[in-house]
């Protein structure tokens, strides 16, 4: 059973009950049904926890990092479905959100939105002051984010920015400051999301023309897919040059090659555009991210020593 049968299964079982039904719908406001969105943050944050601490994070750390990662994520999913409120009907795959059909309303989710923020900054108050201020900026981040495709093609990069912003959160956790790694794995961690969310995109994109939301895969046009490729070559280097700024060994290598495979196959699903396809390559993401991570955590694990 894959982990997304495993909660649709779990939410489902709550719709037996009133109140389970309403909980039922605040579950797919967060979107705890499709945890994409989670894993797509949690990587980058984890790949930043294993590298800060050199293979030996505090199980503390752990548990407030990937508990945080799914508040904020969740939160996140509440305040966008609000500010997509009057467009999410109008487009056919979010037609069917509870904001959209009115079964949740926009007073809830914004009460939805703000209590997983409040609960994502109490663990935060665990960890450092100069974390909790990090903290404190990235909540405004993602409380922007959603409301930037109004005005700019580019709420991709606002996206990554909110994405990436749990990477110098782990250094100053860690070490009470930032590092040169640190603003490099922040460089890949932002490309990264402009690269996979353009995909995701590209399935919206003729519903986006015509309620008038912006884009980059809109912005891109008949280059997407290259700029696309562009960018995800991009976070490749980007994770070699950490790798050789780390002096990290074969394990890494061979996790951020298997990222860079997973990269060109993304690229040949999406070559003809096709929504179905774009979305699966979108959703192929999560790979990439853990390729890398399991490359970090090997090389700690198994490979330090020998390079040592």
């Amino acid at each position: 059973m894959t982990p997304s049968v495993f909660i649709q299964n779990i939410t489902g079982k709550l719709r037996t009950h009133v109140v389970g039904e309403k909980l039922y719908q605040y579950s797919l406001l967060i979107r705890f049904h499709r945890p994409i969105g989670t894993l797509l943050l949690l990587w980058p944050t984890l790949t930043a926890l294993w590298m800060a601490s050199h293979g030996v994070p505090e199980s503390h750390l752990i548990v407030i990092f990937c508990l945080g990662t799914f508040l904020m994520r969740s939160a996140g999913c509440a305040i966008n479905d609000f500010a997509d409120r009057h467009v999410d009907p109008h487009v056919s795959r979010t037609q069917g959100r509870p904001l959209a059909t009115g079964v949740v309303q926009a007073r809830e989710a914004v009460i939805v939105a703000v209590v997983l923020a409040l609960l994502a900054f109490l663990l935060v108050l665990f960890l450092n002051w100069q974390t909790t201020l990090l903290a404190c900026a990235g909540v405004l981040i993602a409380l922007i984010y959603p409301f930037m495709k109004r005005y700019t093609h580019l709420p991709q990069l606002f996206l990554g920015i909110a994405f990436a912003w749990g990477v110098p959160m782990v250094f100053t956790a860690v070490l009470g400051t930032t590092t040169k790694t640190t603003w490099l794995l922040f460089l890949a961690a932002l490309v990264w999301p402009v690269a996979y969310d353009t995909m995701y995109a590209m399935v919206d994109r003729e519903d986006d023309l015509k309620v008038g939301v912006k884009s980059t895969a809109i912005l891109f046009g008949d280059a997407d897919v290259f700029i696309v490729g562009c960018l995800q070559a991009c976070v490749i280097i980007i994770y070699l040059l950490v790798g050789q700024q780390l002096e990290l060994g074969t394990y890494y290598y061979l996790g951020v090659l298997v990222a860079a495979c997973l990269a060109a196959y993304q690229i040949y699903v999406i070559r003809d555009r096709e929504p179905q396809k774009c979305f699966a390559a979108f959703l192929q993401n999560n790979w990439f991210g853990l390729a890398v991570f399991l490359g970090v955590v090997t090389h700690y694990a198994l490979g330090a020593e020998s390079v040592a």
